[in-house]
């Protein structure tokens, strides 16, 4: 840890997380140059317009992605497990708010988690928000359990153009935190790349980048330490319990 930075060991961490977290444990990122935007336009598939054109079209591609999520041999690598054991052993409270629709975070304990972008194993109904688990295919056929009503049922994962969820949830965490670190994330997805500017104009919190390179906003943190996800977050997370 910086000489110039301390943590009370009852100090509140805010952890934002990407899908650089969840690629080292084989699951595809989106915005990598061989991620699947250069596959697949996102227009196409991750808009309510296009569901609302294309429902059929949509449902293929995200009951493909449900699909490899199910069967992948995917586990939490070693930095999902640092986070969860950093949750289950700090004082204070530690909150993980990922842009991942995986699950990586929960299989591997974490539990003060927020997903702000949804996650592939819900459907919600488009007619009365209904949200419920979802583990099969999902097509207009399907019909709410809530409602009754058919063709409106879809995956439960944040489209482009639509507001990321629970947003006042994340805005006081930020609020409260001490520590903001920020991990595996592109720095081009608003609203997340803008957390780090949020904690640092309420001016409370050290700020943390934990990336494998640089992203677009590192020039804005406290500090910076690059490299493979499953190496430099357990060794910050050995620093910070070793701290107590």
């Amino acid at each position: 840890m910086p000489q110039s930075f301390t943590l009370e060991k009852n100090s509140n961490i805010a952890i934002l997380t990407g899908a650089g977290i969840s690629k080292e444990s084989g699951l595809e990122t989106f915005r990598d140059p061989d991620g699947i935007w250069s596959r697949v336009r996102i227009e196409d598939v991750a808009s309510p317009e296009a569901f609302a054109k294309y429902p059929d079209a949509v449902h293929n591609f995200y009951n493909l992605r449900r699909a490899r999520h199910r069967v992948a041999t995917a586990n939490p690598n070693p930095a999902h497990l640092a986070l969860a054991r950093l949750e289950a052993e700090w004082a204070g409270d530690v909150t993980v708010i990922t842009q991942n629709v995986d699950t990586l975070h929960e299989t591997s304990g974490s539990q003060n988690l927020i997903h702000m972008h949804g996650v592939h194993s819900k459907a919600r109904c488009n007619l009365c928000q209904h949200v419920v688990d979802w583990q099969g295919d999902m097509s207009t056929a399907d019909v709410c359990g809530a409602c009754g009503l058919p063709g409106g049922m879809r995956p439960h994962v944040v489209w482009f153009g639509e507001t990321p969820l629970h947003l006042d949830r994340i805005q006081a965490t930020l609020v409260e935190c001490d520590l903001f670190l920020s991990i595996g994330t592109s720095g081009n997805v608003y609203p997340a790349a803008g957390f780090v500017s949020v904690v640092q104009q309420i001016g409370r919190a050290y700020t943390v980048e934990l990336n494998l390179e640089p992203s677009l906003c590192a020039k804005i943190f406290d500090e910076g330490r690059y490299g493979p996800a499953t190496e430099i977050v357990p060794f910050y997370v050995d620093q910070l319990l070793e701290s107590l």
